[in-house]
This record gives structure tokens, C-alpha cells and sequence, in this order.
């Protein structure tokens, strides 16, 4: 067709419902997923302090003892405290989902979800106390 014609092309325009943003916040379901995909990045944040740790110990013992000074103000300490109510969150609403991702059956049965949690959750607690054997002094 020649462009001098007068027709144009029709492109309808797709009808697309706004979404508030916080839709999230309508059901507590939507609202727990949220929070557990938020403190992930409490969780990457935790990954970041441990590595400038190393690198600050890498540094030599000026540079580390003056990050452990940093550590020890109190806005950085209660920021830390308040990261790790998110990472405890975050790991409690992670295990939770382990019954609905890992289905084990033995024997032809499924080992019920009780189970699969209560076996999470212990080797949560044999790893927390191994790290505070390592960390507090045998």
C-alpha cells in the first residue's frame, strides 16, 4: 500500500489492570512470600560482611581491628541485630517450604511433611552448633 493513501496500520492497545504496588499486602500468603524474598537480601548482605572481613584481615591488623571498631558502634550493631531478625525469618519461612519441595517416599510411601521439617530443622540446629563450638572454643 502506498504511504500517501491515508491507511494506517491499527495496533489495538492492550488492556492491561493496574496494579497497585502494594498488591502484595491483600493476602497474607503473597505478603509472606514477599517478606522471604526481601530478607534475601539480608542474607546477601551477611555473604558481604564476611567478605569484607576477609579482606580487611588481608589487609593487615590495622585495617582489621579498625573494621572490628566499626562493628562494635552502636547504629551498626542495632542495624545487625535488626538483619539478623531478618535472616532468622528468612531461614524459619525457607525450612517451612522444604515439606513442599522435597517429597521423599520410602518404601512406596510418602515419609510424611512432619518428618521432612523436623529433619530440617535439627540439622539447622547440629550446623548452629557446630559453627558456635568452632567460633566460642571447644
Amino acid at each position: 500500500m502506498r504511504p500517501d493513501s491515508g491507511y494506517r496500520l491499527y495496533h489495538p492497545k492492550w488492556y492491561r489492570r493496574r496494579m497497585p504496588i502494594f498488591w502484595w499486602l491483600g493476602k497474607f500468603s503473597y505478603t509472606k512470600f514477599i517478606t522471604r524474598e526481601m530478607t534475601s537480601m539480608a542474607v546477601a548482605y551477611g555473604g558481604l560482611l564476611l567478605l569484607a572481613q576477609i579482606w580487611m584481615l588481608g589487609r593487615g591488623e590495622q585495617a582489621y581491628q579498625s573494621f572490628l571498631s566499626w562493628l562494635r558502634l552502636p547504629a551498626v550493631l542495632a542495624f545487625h541485630l535488626a538483619l539478623l531478625a531478618a535472616v532468622l525469618l528468612h531461614t524459619i519461612t525457607w525450612l517451612n517450604l522444604a515439606p513442599q519441595a522435597l517429597v521423599v517416599r520410602l518404601g512406596g510411601r510418602r515419609i510424611p511433611d512432619g518428618v521432612i521439617l523436623a529433619g530440617h530443622y535439627l540439622a539447622w540446629l547440629v550446623a548452629s552448633a557446630a559453627v558456635a563450638w568452632l567460633l566460642l572454643g571447644r
